[in-house]
């Protein structure tokens, strides 16, 4: 049972029984399917561990491991438990019934090594069953559980059919999704139920069951931020279209498209009621091509996705080689920057001067160079002199910067080996010119640097960017969570994981509700003449929670005017588009906090500094009261 990668989704077929398993594998993969759901012991085979006739019943538990090879067991076969099993019963024989075939059932399925092991579950009763299986998986077996998840609970689904035919992908739209007429049980209270008694364990995942019936979208999108290791997809769903082949609903195919996104796997269960099965894998392909092509972001982040990244700190480190090549890949960062060099200078120099005017450009933090040639096509594009200073601290840069001055700037370039803020400049800059933002817009301690290179400046200089805001926004992702949960330092302390930010590709997340804006720093610095600068900031923001979920930390962003109406965002609502150079960040807590619909969410954000290191320290303060992170920048700081 391994992922499909690129061209076709992963498929596997669903078996309530299996007489013949060697048959029905061979079978199910000459159709197509990449793996078997089937259950390890014939499913009406009920034991009777206390008492009753079967108490001692001779013979094998089940069939013998020798069916398959131990390759095919260990990937082609995911392991179904008995769907009598009711360890969480209150009558004690059933309960102590069940939970001795629960044991023996999952027993064999690690002597078999089967990759995963399929849970049914069917309510909020869910406690003895957490137990077992966190004993289960604290014995150090590999597999993975997973969690059968009822997307509608059975009580509420209806018997009505929806009518639709196949349309494209442009009219798809989420809104699309029907919202349900009453108000359904909750079934992910119930799988938040199970993963919070096993503590949010990375080896749990959900399967979700589609039925007819489908919840709101905010439901669906709350899924989305799960660990969803499949979707059920029952042959009853498929319609008839006029060729007589098996298609879905309008609403079906949006939900199933967004969970793709996911990287799920589909596992078709029921009879073949349209002819072949394979029928039913041609469909599935069918969505998966039709998905809307990747946009550069998804391109550029391919395989990165809810990858936890420590954030650079090129004031303190000098960056590689490969660091810079991977962010001057970003074309709409380059040309919003030449675009606000062009409009500034367009709008210090008047057209009658633009002969006799020669613009001082200072590109302080120069790296490789991109903004340097960004500054020079601007002053062609506008048509205006420039004499450029290339300021940067790190040596092996600079001989590029040295190289790339001697084949292609010439002398209108002049390179300057040092840190921009103890740097005497031998003139003044009309505007100076910087990439100093991080994916919270200061953690690259733009403000500090600025700040400090602004004894440089003419009274009515310009800088770019000359103004950002960074904005937070609530999440729930245990993927995320659990990522922080191993990024454990020894040479720290226990809870350090949980107190550092990181730079991630949010994929397997639920942003909880819109992003806020928190911190604002503008350059030049008005504050500068006076000699009261204070970098330091504090913010209290506020979310409403629309529905129950999980708060797992924050994600950070930064919004930023580059010069006059030219911008770069990274805010989800407003992102620049096309635009990849950075990733948001994620601020994590220290533990998991459920939020009920109707709660208000009260989180506070600290910039602090000692002079020679600065950190940020954040807690929740409602619904309930949640200790400070990072106090005094205990696990993490960013240095001056």
């Amino acid at each position: 049972m391994s992922q499909q990668q690129g061209h076709r989704a992963s498929c596997g077929r669903d078996f309530h029984c299996a007489p013949d398993l060697n048959t029905t594998l061979n079978e199910t993969v000459k159709s197509g399917y990449d793996f078997v759901c089937v259950p390890l012991v014939h499913p009406r085979f009920k034991r009777e561990f206390i008492s009753g006739p079967a108490k001692s019943r001779a013979g094998a538990l089940t069939r013998s491991d020798l069916l398959l090879n131990s390759t095919d067991w260990g990937t082609l076969v995911v392991a179904k438990v008995s769907p009598w099993l009711q360890v969480d019963s209150t009558d004690d024989v059933i309960r102590k019934n069940s939970e001795m075939s629960f044991k023996q059932e999952l027993m064999f399925a690690s002597h078999l090594s089967c990759p995963a092991i399929l849970v049914r579950l069917n309510g909020e009763a869910c406690f003895n069953m957490a137990r077992m299986i966190t004993e289960h998986i604290l014995q150090g077996h590999n597999h993975q559980f997973w969690i059968q998840v009822p997307l509608v609970a059975p009580q509420d689904i209806s018997s009505a059919v929806l009518e639709t035919d196949e349309l494209t992908q442009a009219e798809f739209t989420k809104e699309e999704i029907p919202s349900p007429s009453t108000e359904h049980t909750d079934t992910w209270l119930w799988w938040n139920r199970l993963r919070t008694l096993c503590d949010s364990n990375k080896k749990i995942g959900a399967v979700l069951t589609l039925s007819a019936d489908l919840p709101s979208t905010e439901v669906i999108d709350r899924w989305c931020g799960e660990p969803i290791k499949a979707i059920m997809l029952p042959t009853s769903l498929f319609l008839t279209n006029k060729k007589g082949f098996p298609v879905l609903s309008r609403a079906h195919q949006i939900v199933i498209k967004r969970f793709l996104k996911l990287n799920i796997q589909l596992v078709l269960t029921g009879r073949a009621v349209h002819g072949n099965i394979r029928l039913y894998l041609q469909y599935i392909d069918h969505l998966y091509q039709t998905q809307e092509p990747m946009d550069n972001i998804a391109k550029f982040a391919k395989g990165y996705e809810d990858f936890l990244q420590c954030p650079l700190q090129p004031l303190m480190d000098n960056l590689e080689s490969q660091t810079y090549e991977v962010f001057e890949r970003d074309p709409i960062k380059y040309s919003q920057y030449q675009q606000a060099i062009y409009q500034a200078l367009v709008d210090r120099v008047p057209q009658e001067h633009s002969t006799s005017t020669v613009m001082i450009v200072m590109v302080l933090g120069a790296g490789r160079g991109p903004l340097v040639t960004a500054s020079l096509k601007a002053a062609v594009q506008a048509e205006r002199k420039i004499r450029v200073y290339a300021v940067e601290k790190n040596p092996n840069a600079v001989i590029t910067l040295e190289n790339l001055k001697q084949d292609e700037w010439g002398d209108s370039v002049s390179i300057v080996s040092c840190d921009m803020r103890f740097w005497n400049a031998p003139e003044k800059a009309d505007i100076i010119v910087s990439e100093l933002l991080g994916s919270f817009g200061d953690n690259e301690l733009s403000p500090e640097c600025l700040d400090g290179a602004q004894r440089f400046l003419k009274d009515d200089s310009i800088s770019i960017p000359c103004a950002y805001t960074s904005y937070l926004c609530p999440l729930s992702s245990s993927k995320l969570w659990n990522e922080a949960r191993v990024c454990k330092d020894p040479t720290k302390n226990t809870e350090s994981c949980f107190e550092t930010p990181y730079v991630v590709r949010v994929h397997n997340s639920l942003l909880i509700d819109t992003a806020q804006p928190l911190f604002s720093f503008t350059h030049p610095n008005k504050d500068y003449a006076t000699g009261t600068i204070d970098n330091n900031r504090f913010g209290c923001l506020k979310f409403d929670i629309n529905i129950d979920t999980v708060l797992h930390g924050f994600g950070g962003y930064f919004y930023c005017v580059l010069y006059g109406d030219v911008t770069l965002s990274i805010v989800p609502d407003i992102h620049t588009p096309g635009m990849f150079s950075w990733f948001p960040m994620y601020f994590p807590i220290k533990e998991p906090l459920f939020l009920h619909r109707g709660d208000k969410l009260v989180v506070h954000f600290w910039r602090l500094n000692n002079g020679k290191n600065v950190w940020y320290e954040w807690c929740v303060s409602e619904p309930t009261v949640r200790p400070i992170h990072n106090p005094k920048g205990r696990s993490y700081t960013i240095g001056l």
